[in-house]
């Protein structure tokens, strides 16, 4: 079977580019069950290494589109850059199609979403959505740009039923979809079987993502000047890079938290930077399936998280292997954080129920669903 993979970029620490790199490492890892030729197509790679290091025998086209060239544009300079190099990016990828002829063209939302489905080159169309369905709208933008959010968010609703199959991550998700008898749930993996287990002694809480308005680190940092007021002991690192990096440095150090709380770089051995914590904290205004909570948790780290859509209640069992605060609630993030923090026996109960994550989203199980996608498409 030949699958081909389209992505942005593989070369930043993100949650789809990992996700990926489990897929196809399986993929390849169970010949038995294939065999597999796999082929990743992206647009922005511009000849960078990939973050992670992706196993032999994947072969890798980029596109030279690179849509990220015009970030930071004006809305009109923006869009007329954007329809150009669309028509790049389909031209491209017809010719690919028309050479490899894959068995199926797997697709990460958005990417090439809009002209895949009407490329007839007889491979089979599945569309994976890393975020939720109201992930356009939370970035409450006004004028132009705001106007753009609400016009994809409607499309979205006709593009999906497009492909042969559309994959979301949650359960929750799903509901706000409704029925789409082409859609199907499938969770990402824990693949960190082997994972170094927190002891859970150390004073540290950690914090992983991109540094900009999804995650909403400023929030965190906010309740972390709570938590630091009750427990100044304990130290809170964030693992990030980002747009906001700047803005977050200035926020800890108006905060007086400069002794207490960090920005450290993103780094590809951050199980071992689990292994040194004894909290994971997740403030994010909105997540597709958080991969970050189920690395963390499969290092034995109890985790506190905002309750946004969608993927906290899929994951954390509130009370068992750790809490779920109310949505943008920091005083109540706060108060999670120091109940563990606090209490080093529920520390100690929740992080070995937490490690639990391991067989609720075990890779042999993921896969399987998503082999189950492939051959019924």
């Amino acid at each position: 079977m030949t699958l081909l993979f389209c992505i942005h970029s593989l070369y930043n620490p993100g949650g789809m580019e990992r996700v990926l790199l489990n897929k196809v490492r399986w993929l390849l890892e169970h010949p038995e069950k294939g065999p597999f030729r796999i082929v990743v197509a992206t647009t922005d790679q511009k000849g960078r290494p990939t973050f992670y290091p992706f196993p032999d025998g994947v072969e890798f086209v980029d596109f030279g589109v690179d849509y990220s060239d015009d970030n930071g544009k004006n809305f009109i300079l923006k869009t007329l850059g954007f329809l150009r190099r669309r028509r790049t990016h389909r031209k491209a990828l017809e010719a690919l199609l028309t050479e490899l002829r894959p068995d199926v063209t797997d697709c990460f939302y958005p990417g090439e979403c809009s002209f895949v489905p009407d490329m007839k080159d007889g491979s089979r169309k599945v569309l994976e959505l890393h975020q939720s369905k109201l992930f356009h709208l939370q970035y409450n933008r006004s004028g132009l740009m705001g106007l753009a959010d609400r016009w994809r968010a409607g499309t979205d609703e006709r593009l999906v039923r497009r492909f042969d199959r559309f994959v979301v991550l949650t359960e929750e998700d799903a509901r706000m979809w409704g029925e789409i008898p082409t859609m199907r749930v499938i969770p990402n993996s824990a693949v960190l079987q082997d994972a170094p287990c927190s002891e859970l002694t150390a004073k540290r809480v950690i914090a992983v993502g991109r540094l900009d308005y999804q995650k909403s680190f400023d929030r965190l940092i906010e309740a972390w000047r709570i938590v630091h007021g009750k427990a100044p002991e304990w130290r809170l690192d964030i693992f990030g890079q980002g747009e906001w990096k700047e803005r977050l440095q200035q926020q800890i150090a108006d905060c007086g938290l400069e002794g207490c709380c960090a920005i450290n770089a993103p780094t590809a051995d951050i199980v071992n930077e689990y292994a040194a914590s004894s909290l994971l904290v997740m403030s994010s205004h909105y997540e597709g399936f958080p991969m970050v909570l189920i690395e963390g948790m499969a290092c034995g780290l109890p985790a506190v998280s905002f309750d946004y859509k969608c993927g906290p209640r899929d994951i954390i069992r509130d009370g068992v292997d750790g809490f779920i605060a109310r949505d943008g609630d920091v005083a109540d993030l706060a108060r999670k954080m120091l109940l563990v923090i606090g209490d080093e026996q529920q520390r100690r109960r929740m992080g070995q129920a937490a490690r639990e994550v391991v067989r609720r989203f075990s890779p042999d199980s993921v896969m399987e669903k998503w082999l189950s996608v492939y051959k019924d498409a």
